[in-house]
Parts: C-alpha cells; structure tokens; sequence
C-alpha cells in the first residue's frame, strides 16, 4: 500500500471515529458533541452571552446563535436579559441540561487531549503542522469549526473559494 493510500485510511478513520462517538452520544444523551460542550461552558460559568461561548469555541456568532436556539427549542438552556446591560441576553443552562452532561460518555477529544497534551513539544507541533496542511490540502482553512471532534454541526457552512 503506497503512502496516499495509508493517509486516505488514516484522515477515513479519524472521520469514523468522530461518526460513532456522535452516535453514541446521540443516542446516551441526545445531543451532539457540540452541544454537549457549550452546555459544559454554560455550566462552567453559570451563564454566558452567545458571543462569550463563541470566542471560547472558535465559531462564528452566528453558529452559536443557532446552536443556543436549538438548544433552547430542547429545553437545555434558556435566555434571560442581563439585568446590567438590557442589551445583552444571558444563556442559563436548565437542569434538563445538567442532566444531558452528566449522561453524556466521554467526550472523544478529552481522550485526545490527554494524549495529545502528554507528548513531547515537538511531536504536538509537528502533528499540528501536518493537520493544518491537510486541512490546507483539502481546501478546507475557511471552514467554521471549534475544537471539538464531531461530525456535521458546522458542515452547513461551506468553504469560501479560492480566488
């Protein structure tokens, strides 16, 4: 087997185990691995606004926005007005989503962090050099995503062309 195909394996195989994690989840919780993690920064801070959760993921504003709506439409979080600042809405998780969390397997990329964080300087750089020029390879730097493995959630969102 030459070296294309065992990269081609190696990127389908990461793609696969993103896929059943998100089943999993889907199924114990009924949620993505997306949603699960801004419920967990929701409850990390005990409220946060739209662009806090944002920021903290990576993900363009408006991804976040139709995250938390769905999220809302599901009874896991709700929206207050900030009673400082009226302009400011304030995202709560609800205790059916505190539920959620605690249901919720592992999360896929805390067993990668863990890993990941245990190499050496030099390991976790070369392998963050060699996604970001896969990722350049697949014409795929301009695509919202956040640091969570999951497959679909910010797919919607397609790459912009290159000129």
């Amino acid at each position: 087997m030459d070296r294309t195909d065992q990269s081609l394996i190696a990127i389908r195989r990461i793609f696969r185990a993103t896929e059943l994690y998100g089943r999993e989840l889907a199924r114990a919780a009924g949620l993505t691995a997306v949603q699960i993690r801004v419920l967990q920064i929701v409850e990390e801070t005990g409220h946060a606004t739209s662009k806090e959760i944002s920021r903290r993921m990576g993900v363009a504003q408006a991804t976040m926005t139709a995250l938390v709506d769905r999220l809302a439409a599901k009874g896991m979080v709700e929206r207050r007005r900030s009673e400082s600042d009226r302009r400011q809405t304030n995202i709560f998780i609800t205790e059916e989503g505190r539920a959620a969390v605690r249901k919720a397997p592992d999360p896929l990329q805390q067993r990668y962090v863990k890993q990941f964080e245990a190499l050496e300087d030099w390991e976790q750089a070369m392998i963050v050099a060699s996604l970001e020029r896969v990722a350049s390879m697949l014409d795929a730097e301009e695509i919202d995503a956040s640091p969570v493995l999951d497959v679909g959630e910010f797919g919607s969102r397609e790459a912009k062309p290159r000129a």
